[in-house]
């Protein structure tokens, strides 16, 4: 396999210094300036913390686990999601229920989001619908530890969620 050499016409001296392009950068910079001074309504942005930005119905932000009426997780340990995670970011480790009707529960269920790539094959792996993925995305934290969520911050804060997919 050889190389391929790909023959460009001779630049300019013109051409070389690039000054029609740097020209042409600088005035999309100062129509958007002027524009977002002038006439803000066109601008699409959002004034952030007072008006949130609308979602689509399939967003996929924090991961949640279901309860059960008795305020238990609905996740019945399966390992399925763990399994079909590509980034390997949840770790669970099962035990036994004192419900007769479950099998087990999971003892430990921890999802890294520093790790996390969002991509819902959780979500789609679950055989009991127990996970799923919430409409929040502040995910902002101080510090790493916060961002590795466990079982306790999975099952809370579930009346808040706009939509569950």
């Amino acid at each position: 396999m050889g190389v391929k050499q790909i023959h460009r016409p001779p630049q300019n001296a013109w051409e070389r210094l690039y000054v029609f392009e740097i020209a042409r950068g600088l005035g999309i910079t100062l129509k958007h300036a002027l524009l977002s001074w002038f006439k803000p309504g066109h601008m699409p942005t959002y004034e952030y913390p007072e008006v949130k930005r609308p979602l689509a119905e399939r967003f996929r932000g924090r991961h949640r686990i279901r309860k059960r009426e008795d305020g238990s997780p609905l996740c019945v340990a399966c390992y399925c999601c763990q399994t079909v995670c590509p980034p390997q970011c949840i770790d669970i480790t099962a035990e036994e229920s004192d419900d007769p009707a479950v099998m087990k529960r999971p003892r430990e269920f921890k999802i890294n989001l520093l790790r996390c790539i969002f991509c819902g094959m959780c979500v789609e792996a679950c055989p009991r619908d127990a996970i799923y993925m919430s409409h929040d995305y502040e995910l902002a934290d101080r510090t790493r530890e916060q961002l590795q969520l466990g079982l306790d911050d999975l099952l809370e804060n579930q009346d808040n969620d706009e939509g569950e997919g």
